[in-house]
């Protein structure tokens, strides 16, 4: 039997695979990617790729390279409309659904972008491929593993990868979860059916104007379908009236009843789905870790989830290269689950709360009558529709507003972490928050000057004087930042949340924060 020797093993090569694979291979970690299936997947559910992940991106130089590869264009409308069919009446529309919109906006350093989720996985896995050390082999499914104290040793078929981690990144029948005896709980919500169609002249053939989303709000076919990919290729979500895939002529009559419009119809492909709140009881048994759906499961509405299982990559990717290079502790590893799952719960809470009022819900008798009564109607479930779900597609409060306040390797400074709210983002060096954005001079965003390491940010311009750390580390001096920091430095991780801030860093701080000294309530003072 074949032995293959690598650091870390990730069992997955959707986008929290690959995003890891990424994470780890721009700081030199090997890694082997094995993926079940023999090519990315082409009937995604995933289209948005959020604010967040998009400054992921960047910080790996590929945001670009997404931009490029839209296939509706970085520039078009991301509005969200609510009609009752797409040849009916409108009720109400959402603009800039996600911050779509190019342009420099204060509070982020890229945009979201609508863009199937196959699209993202391509340019991940050209990148991820590019990065030496990193292998992804498709076709290939994990059978049985076992650990020690140094390795984990995986079987696969007739070959054996031995690594120091492995990570399940292998979605929501995860083996790897099923392998380490972690389970899941939490509520079932209700069963969905998805089909990509083709239907030539469609974006032509109504005057709701371009959006990314439809909400079709009728009695008999209540859906929400809109704009996938080049060729007029939608995708549609609805229920056939008597069970089942959205398949055959059953189908094609119910997208062309839902719409209003006599398109010709080709069903591209479907599926069915049960929307969960499912969490794992554990992420990690020694040195095997679960990410992304593999130990968290939430209806999609909000686009958290794939975005989601990537910010989980890149929290557990740089500890598991910071302790594999060696100026990383035991502890850093341990707060992997500590810090995202307050996060995961949090998401999942909002997208049940989404979930909670789909188009069969809104739907009021006379709502399609062309009279004056039913224009009442129209009017006031309009503006119910705009008071609910302002919460589905407005939401940097909760893209960039969570935080790992509390964590066992961030020194808080005494203050209290900013209250939530979902769509109000306000930036907060708060030890734990994502490290406040702001727009150089020479048109750079200050988190293009972070390194891959920590990063000691100098808000008033001053070189500070420490001691040379065992970590990697850089020193940016960039004057005018102390009221958006409310303190002389700030100590960035390589996640770019805050780890620290104060006047004055005492060296002892680097052993809180990298996980190599245990926490002692007396050090949540030291910065001052």
């Amino acid at each position: 039997m074949k032995t293959v020797q690598t650091e870390v093993l990730i069992v997955g090569a959707g986008p929290v695979g690959l995003a890891l694979a990424i994470e780890l291979g721009q700081r030199g970690v090997r890694c082997v990617v094995i993926e079940q299936h023999d090519r990315v997947g082409v009937a995604p559910r995933a289209k948005t790729t959020n604010v967040r992940t998009r400054e992921h991106l960047r910080r790996w130089g590929i945001a670009d390279k997404l931009r490029d590869a839209s296939p509706l264009g970085v520039d078009y409308p991301a509005n969200v409309v609510f009609a009752t069919r797409l040849n009916g009446f409108e009720l109400c529309r959402f603009e800039n659904n996600s911050y779509c919109a190019p342009g420099k906006n204060p509070l982020y350093a890229e945009h979201g972008q609508w863009i199937p989720q196959y699209e993202l996985e391509k340019v991940l896995k050209s990148h991820a491929e590019s990065l030496p050390g990193v292998e992804i082999r498709f076709g290939r499914k994990l059978g049985s593993f076992t650990q020690d104290e140094g390795s984990v040793r995986a079987e696969l078929g007739a070959e054996t990868i031995e690594s120091k981690y492995l990570v399940g990144a292998d979605g929501s029948r995860s083996t790897v979860r099923e392998r380490i005896g972690a389970r899941m709980s939490g509520v079932t919500l209700g069963r969905h059916c998805n089909a990509i169609f083709r239907a030539p002249g469609i974006a032509r053939a109504h005057k709701l104007g371009p959006a990314t989303m439809y909400w079709l709000v009728n009695r008999d076919a209540p859906s929400v379908t809109g704009p996938m990919d080049k060729g007029d290729i939608w995708y549609f979500g609805g229920n056939q009236p008597d069970g089942g895939k959205l398949e055959g002529e059953g189908a094609k009559a119910l997208i062309r009843h839902a719409t209003g419009l006599d398109l010709p119809i080709e069903i591209l492909s479907n599926d069915e789905w049960v929307a969960h709140r499912l969490i794992a009881d554990r992420y990690r048994d020694r040195r095997v870790f679960l990410a992304g759906d593999a130990c968290h499961l939430h209806p999609p509405f909000g686009g958290y989830g794939m975005n989601m299982g990537i910010g989980d990559a890149v929290d557990l990717g740089w500890k598991i290269a910071a302790v594999l290079q060696g100026w990383g502790g035991a502890r850093l590893l341990d707060s992997y689950e500590q810090e995202r799952r307050p996060v995961h719960e949090y998401v999942m809470d909002e997208a049940v709360a989404n979930h909670a009022l789909l188009p069969k819900q809104m739907w009021r008798p006379g709502l399609e009558d062309a009279t004056p009564a039913g224009a009442s109607v129209r009017a006031d479930i309009g503006a119910q529709i705009k008071a609910a779900k302002i919460r589905e597609f407005s939401t940097l409060g909760v893209v960039k507003g969570y935080h790992y306040s509390g964590s066992p390797i961030v020194v808080g400074d005494g203050s209290a972490p900013p209250s939530r709210d979902f769509q109000n983002y306000v930036p907060s060096a708060h030890p734990g928050c994502i490290a406040p954005h702001a727009w150089l001079a020479d048109g750079s965003s200050l988190y293009d000057h972070f390194g891959q390491g920590f990063t000691l940010l100098a808000t008033d311009g001053a070189m500070p004087s420490i001691a040379a750390p065992s970590v990697p580390l850089k020193v940016v001096k960039q004057a005018g930042l102390r009221d958006l920091y409310q303190a002389r430095y700030a100590l960035i991780r390589p996640d770019q949340h805050v780890a620290w801030r104060g006047d004055s860093l005492a060296p002892e701080i680097f052993d809180r924060v990298t996980g190599r000294s245990p926490v002692k309530h007396k050090e949540e003072q030291w910065q001052h």
